[in-house]
């Protein structure tokens, strides 16, 4: 198959790719250091990629950005990041690039566990969170040429844990090559509409 990874350079996209090359052609998207850019904020730089990278059996993404912030002084400017990254970058990729896709090719977005285990600072990303797992779900009934769609719901990877770990008290981290599992559950199982949750 034919794969793009977006966030391939990422502390999980790199154990996605890792998990899916060999039988696979990957194609590494990312803001830096990837064989094609995209910044999946902006509508434009995800149409310029589909355009250069034409038609694909899968995509998958592990990119998306949003602040951590107490509700009491989460502002909508400080908000809109999530907004902007998590939620509408995930969104745009599926809405601009569903005719790029293969027949019963996949998405596969990126959730996180914050939006069913709540964290302190961590309403802005469980808002986006819980948004792209309602979007995956709604659309995967209507996706069309057989196309599925599903989501990875990850708990915080030990390889964060040193940079994150403040934020998810008496979380247990799972490994990212263990999340990267799911992504490839997405990609070559026949299942759609699903979050896949690793905890």
């Amino acid at each position: 198959m034919k794969i793009l990874v977006v966030g391939a350079s990422g502390t999980i996209g790199k154990e996605i790719v890792s998990a899916l090359e060999g039988d696979n052609e990957i194609i590494q998207a990312g803001r830096n250091g990837a064989d094609v850019s995209v910044d999946i904020t902006s509508p434009d730089s995800i149409r310029e990629m589909y355009a250069e990278i034409g038609k694909v059996d899968a995509v998958i993404n592990a990119s998306g950005k949003a602040n951590f912030s107490a509700v009491s002084e989460l502002t909508p400017e400080v908000n809109e990041k999530g907004i902007q990254s998590k939620l509408k970058g995930q969104i745009n990729l599926v809405l601009l690039g569903m005719e790029h896709v293969n027949d019963n090719g996949s998405f596969t977005l990126t959730t996180g566990v914050m939006m069913d285990d709540p964290i302190p600072m961590g309403a802005s990303a469980a808002m986006a969170n819980g948004g792209v797992k309602a979007f995956v779900k709604a659309a995967s009934i209507e996706m069309p040429r057989g196309i599925r769609i599903n989501s990875v719901s990850p708990n915080i990877v030990q390889e964060s844990w040193d940079r994150l770990g403040d934020f998810f008290a008496g979380f247990e981290p799972v490994p990212a090559s263990r999340v990267a599992r799911a992504f490839v559950k997405s990609v070559n199982g026949k299942q759609t509409g699903n979050n896949y949750e690793v905890y």
